[in-house]
C-alpha cells in the first residue's frame, strides 16, 4: 500500500454515533431502518478503517488485504486506488469540521500504518476520484495534518508542494 484515501461519513447523513456505519461495511446495515438507506440499498464497500467522532478506531480490513473504498479512482496517473491504498473514513459530512479526536487519531493511525507499507501520499477521496467525490471536502485540515505528521518525503493533500 502506498496510498492513504481519507473519507468522510456518515449514516444518515449528518446523524453521528450511531452502529449504522459499521452496519454497512460489515454488510449488516437494516435497509428499512430510515428511508435514506434505500437509496443506498445494495452498495457494496468496504474501507480499512473508521474514526469516530470521538477518535474511536475501528478496522474492518486488514491493511494487507483489499478494501473496496475508492470506486473509479486515479491518483498521479495510476488507476484503481483501491489496489494500493489504505481507506480510512472518518465520521462526518463533506465542508464541516472535524473533531480534534479524529485528527489525533489519524495521526496516530496514519503513523502505524506507515510502520508496516511505505506511503507515499495521503490524499483526499475528492482527490483520487475528482467530480465523482467531494470527501473529505473544506472543512478536513489538511495543513494541520501535513504539519502533525512532518513527513517531508510524503505528499499530503494536493498543492504545489506535492508537485514533482
Amino acid at each position: 500500500m502506498s496510498l492513504a484515501v481519507i473519507h468522510s461519513i456518515s449514516l444518515p447523513p449528518g446523524i453521528y454515533g450511531g452502529g449504522e456505519v459499521e452496519a454497512l461495511f460489515t454488510n449488516q446495515l437494516d435497509w428499512e431502518a430510515h428511508p435514506y438507506f434505500q437509496g443506498i440499498r445494495g452498495l457494496e464497500v468496504s474501507a480499512h478503517f473508521f474514526i469516530r467522532r470521538d477518535g474511536e478506531c475501528v478496522q474492518f480490513v486488514s491493511t494487507l488485504d483489499r478494501a473496496w473504498h475508492a470506486g473509479r479512482s486515479e491518483w498521479e496517473g495510476r488507476g484503481n486506488c483501491n489496489d494500493y491504498s489504505v481507506g480510512i473514513e472518518l465520521e462526518g459530512l463533506e465542508g464541516e469540521a472535524f473533531e480534534a479526536a479524529q485528527m489525533q487519531s489519524l495521526v496516530k493511525l496514519l503513523r502505524a500504518v506507515a510502520q508496516i507499507h511505505t506511503l507515499a501520499a495521503v490524499v483526499g477521496h475528492e482527490h483520487v476520484a475528482p467530480g465523482r467525490k467531494a470527501d473529505p471536502g473544506p472543512g478536513f485540515d489538511w495543513n494541520s495534518l501535513r504539519d502533525q505528521l512532518a513527513w517531508p518525503a510524503v505528499c499530503i493533500g494536493v498543492d504545489e508542494a506535492c508537485k514533482p
